[in-house]
C-alpha cells in the first residue's frame, strides 16, 4: 500500500526549514503511513531586506504567499513561527495544531561578551522590532538602537562586520539553530517582555480539511495551544500587530494561568503594564479582559499615536 503524501509549505530560511523538518519528523513518527514533503515558498518579507519592518507593514509579511498556495490546495499545511501570523487569518484558514512551545525569552548577543547592563550610548544595539526598541529605551534611555534585517546568520555576520555591537533576538530561534554558545544572556521578561506567542511553531490548515486536522491532533500540545491563543486574543483586542510595541508573558502553574501584558510608546517613555490571573481553561477570556484594562489605562492613547505616525 502506498503512503499518503502530505505537503508542507514553508519559508526557505534555515530556521523556517528547521521548524518544518521538525513538524515533518513528528508527523511521520505519529503516522507511519504518511510521507511528508516540504515545499519552499518565498514571501514578501524574504524579498525586501533593505527596509525596516515597521516601514513596510506587517499584515502577512512572512505568510501571505504561503497562505495563498494553501488556499489553492497546492500544499496541505503551512508551518510558521506563530508570532509571524496575523491574528486575523484569511477566510477558510485556521491554526490546526502546534508543537510544544520552546524558549519564550529574548536573548542579548554582544560581540565582546558584555551584558546589556554594561552598554552605554557609545554602543549600538541592533533590532528590527519596535517592541524591543521601546523596552530597551525604557530600561536605559541613553542606549543607541539601530535597525537590522536578515536571518540569524546574516545578523550575526553584520554584527561581526561592525554594523552593531550587540543583537537582541528571539531565544528560540537561536537555540533551534544550535547557536546557544553565542548567547551573552537571556533577558528577564521584567526588562524585555517577549512578543505574543514567541517560541511557538504553528501549523496552518484549510478549515474544511478534516483529514489533515485529525492527523495534526496527534502531535498538538494542548497547553501551548491554550496559552498562545490567549496571547493572540490579547493582541487582537488591542488591534496590534508584529510591528506595534505590544508584549506579554504567560505563566502556567498546574491549572492556573497568569498573564502580564504591556503596551509601550516607541521611545519607551510611557509603558502600560498590567497582569491578570484565571483558571487555565479561561485564559483567552482573561486575556481580553486584560487588554481592555490596558486600553482604558492609557494603552489606547499610546496605540492611536503610533498608528497616526
Amino acid at each position: 500500500m502506498s503512503k499518503q503524501i502530505v505537503t508542507i509549505g514553508t519559508r526557505g530560511s534555515r530556521l523556517a526549514l528547521w521548524q518544518s523538518e521538525t513538524v515533518k519528523a513528528e508527523l511521520e513518527k505519529a503516522h507511519p503511513h504518511i510521507q511528508v514533503k516540504i515545499e519552499i515558498i518565498k514571501t514578501k518579507g524574504d524579498k525586501i531586506l533593505d527596509v525596516s519592518l515597521s516601514k513596510i507593514g506587517d499584515k502577512g509579511l512572512f505568510t501571505k504567499e504561503i497562505e495563498q498556495v494553501l488556499l489553492d490546495e497546492s500544499v496541505d499545511l503551512a508551518v510558521h513561527s506563530l508570532k509571524d501570523l496575523p491574528t486575523e487569518l484569511p477566510e477558510g484558514l485556521i491554526i490546526g495544531g502546534m508543537l510544544p512551545r520552546a524558549e519564550v525569552r529574548d536573548v542579548f548577543i554582544s560581540k565582546d561578551g558584555r551584558k546589556l547592563s554594561e552598554f552605554t550610548a557609545n554602543d549600538k544595539i541592533a533590532t528590527s522590532s519596535l517592541r524591543r526598541k521601546s523596552q530597551l529605551l525604557a530600561y536605559n534611555p541613553s542606549l543607541t538602537i539601530v535597525d537590522i534585517r536578515g536571518n540569524v546568520d546574516t545578523r550575526i555576520k553584520k554584527m561581526n562586520d561592525g554594523h552593531c555591537d550587540a543583537l537582541v533576538m528571539a531565544g528560540a530561534g537561536i537555540m533551534r539553530l544550535g547557536y546557544t554558545e553565542v548567547i551573552t544572556e537571556l533577558l528577564d521578561p521584567e526588562i524585555l517582555m517577549p512578543a505574543v506567542s514567541q517560541g511557538a511553531i504553528a501549523i496552518e490548515i484549510r478549515q474544511d480539511d478534516e483529514t489533515i486536522q485529525e492527523i495534526l491532533d496527534k502531535i498538538t500540545d494542548e497547553e501551548t495551544q491554550i496559552v498562545t491563543m490567549a496571547e493572540r486574543a490579547l493582541l487582537r483586542h488591542l488591534e496590534g500587530g508584529c510591528q506595534v510595541p505590544v508584549a506579554c508573558f504567560s505563566q502556567v502553574n498546574k491549572d492556573q494561568y497568569k498573564m502580564t501584558g504591556m503596551v509601550a510608546s516607541i521611545d519607551g517613555s510611557r509603558i502600560i503594564k498590567k497582569e491578570i490571573s484565571a483558571p487555565l481553561q479561561e485564559a483567552s477570556e482573561a486575556a481580553i479582559e486584560l487588554a481592555q484594562s490596558i486600553l482604558e489605562d492609557g494603552g489606547k492613547e499610546i496605540l492611536d499615536e503610533i498608528r497616526s505616525i
